[in-house]
């Protein structure tokens, strides 16, 4: 008996070794995705105006890194407040820790070098090497075409600074582990021609990231077999939960009997120079889907993401849009 007492210590001893050397990896060694690039990007008008569109219509990055009005419908971002940052995303919105969107501003972003731009943007790896959550989609950007990054990088430089302290991001244990396991370096693709819609309606899916809000996920991964196919939750501060739509080609339940003119014109709606968001009440029904930024997609843009929306497995998934807060 004394013999398995002791070789029961034993393991147990180097159990604890084993483990206390695998955190200590993870929190020293990761997340390990190759130093910045050495790059100058030139901030050309064109660049620039490209970045615009980009940041704010199709990538959507002032949905989060602009203070939100959800006291309209959608939440279009307030006036003056474009890229300053700021806004919590903590346990209260089912996230493991507690998050603020960073200050993009020129103000915010000025000790980074272009290289360390493209990096964070690319990889989520930090200035400093702190992995950020990926609640920034950075997994997404990573697949999108060097010019384009370029471009949202040339654009973001010219943002009016705005004086915004923002308190670090706190994350959750284990997830403070976990998250530097989850960058991987930068595996850019070219921007196919528009001329094959399908192939650029699958860039311009990613670019938009529509998959990670359409999709349920399980302990923070996507479902892959139900992709596209909504029900992934999203709460509101007071409880009250939204779920993503079906957007995947099913019939009956996602958007397999939308022609491209329906659904390009949902979007237009919201870009309407007459649209006026509408009041909404407190605990009354709200949506995260920033309408008004994607409604200024171009028609084209539009069109090559239902392109491909069409082209991907249907999913048989009826959303239940809205559970008001108990």
């Amino acid at each position: 008996m004394r013999k398995l007492i002791k070789y029961v210590s034993y393991l147990l001893i180097v159990l604890i070794v084993v483990i206390a050397a695998l955190l200590t990896y993870v929190k020293t060694a990761l997340p390990d995705v190759g130093e910045p690039e050495d790059l100058k990007i030139e901030y050309t008008a064109e660049r620039i105006e490209r970045g615009r569109y980009l940041a704010n219509s199709v990538s959507a990055c002032m949905d989060c890194h602009s203070k939100r009005d959800f006291s309209l419908f959608s939440g279009p971002p307030a006036p003056g407040t474009l890229g300053m940052g700021g806004d919590r995303f903590d346990q209260t919105v089912g996230m493991p820790g507690v998050f603020y969107a960073r200050n993009i501003t020129s103000g915010g972003i000025s000790r980074y070098t272009d290289g360390e731009l493209f990096r964070v943007i690319t990889t989520g790896v930090t200035r400093e090497g702190r992995a950020l959550f990926p609640f920034m989609p950075y997994l997404y950007y990573g697949r999108m075409d060097r010019e384009d990054l370029y471009s949202i990088i040339a654009y973001i430089r010219t943002i009016a600074p705005i004086k915004n302290e923002v308190p670090e991001s706190v994350t959750d244990f284990p997830m403070n582990f976990i998250v530097n396991t989850i960058p991987r370096k930068a595996n850019p693709q070219t921007k196919p021609d528009t001329t094959d819609m399908l192939a650029y309606g699958a860039y311009m899916t990613n670019a938009s990231g529509c998959i990670e809000c359409h999709t349920p996920v399980d302990k923070g991964q996507i479902i892959q077999d139900m992709a596209f196919g909504g029900g992934r939750d999203f709460q509101f501060p007071d409880g009250s939960i939204v779920y993503s739509s079906n957007i995947s080609p099913d019939t009956q339940t996602g958007i397999g009997s939308w022609t491209k003119e329906i659904f390009i014109k949902r979007f237009k709606a919201y870009a309407d120079s007459t649209y006026v968001p509408e009041k909404v009440a407190p605990g009354a029904f709200n949506t995260i889907m920033p309408w008004t930024m994607y409604g200024a997609m171009t028609e084209q843009d539009l069109g090559a993401i239902y392109t491909y929306l069409k082209s991907v497995e249907p999913v048989s998934n009826s959303v239940t849009r809205f559970k008001p807060a108990n």
